[in-house]
Order: structure tokens, then C-alpha cells, then sequence
């Protein structure tokens, strides 16, 4: 995802979101990487954060990877990532494969 533009909220992704030079983003972003070249301000949960030559970030980062270009800034806080919050990002829980005896028995139910 790349933003061009003004958000103001949460922004939530399992990928890499990108915040061009012309971009701006307050509130709180959650995404496995982010990338900054615009402006920032809030509150971020990522893996990995680029803050890039013309890129400002302001507020607190989340993370245990960042790298700030030169003439890139951050004003703020970093703290560790905090697993729940980064690594695993909402999904979709994945049903346990039944077992051959409970696959059976619902077999027999489903029947009766």
C-alpha cells in the first residue's frame, strides 16, 4: 500500500506500506514493513521501519529493526516490537484438521 495523500486513523496491513514524499499519515499504523519518505505522526507497530531522506517520523515506533537514512528524522520513542501486536496481525483462524476418529463419529452423528 502506498499513500500519496492525507490519512488520518488506523491503518492496518500485513505488507509493506509506503509513505511517499507527497504522503502524510497521523494515528496508529500495524504492517510487517513501513517505509517513510513523507511525514508521520502517531503511534507505529512494524518489523522493519526505513525512514528515508526526506522522510519525518514523529511519536513512538514499535520495532527492533530501524534505519534512518541521512537527512531522514524521527522525534519520538522507539520500544521493542511487541509480537502480538506486529508479527501476528489479525487473521483468519485456521480450522484444526480433524482427527480420523472425530471425522467418523461426525460421519455417524450427521447420518442418525
Amino acid at each position: 500500500m502506498q499513500v500519496d495523500g492525507y490519512v488520518e486513523g488506523k491503518i492496518s496491513s500485513e505488507k509493506t506500506l509506503i509513505i511517499s514524499a507527497a504522503g502524510r499519515i497521523k494515528g496508529e499504523v500495524t504492517a510487517d514493513k513501513v517505509i517513510i519518505n513523507g511525514l508521520f505522526d502517531g503511534q507505529l507497530f512494524a518489523n522493519t521501519v526505513e525512514i528515508l531522506p526526506q522522510g519525518k517520523a514523529q511519536g513512538t515506533i514499535h520495532t527492533d529493526d530501524l534505519c534512518i537514512e541521512r537527512g531522514g528524522s524521527f522525534i519520538g520513542e522507539t520500544l521493542p516490537a511487541t509480537e502480538d501486536k506486529v508479527v501476528k496481525l489479525s487473521k483468519i483462524e485456521q480450522k484444526q484438521p480433524l482427527k480420523a476418529s472425530d471425522n467418523a463419529e461426525s460421519r455417524l452423528e450427521n447420518k442418525a
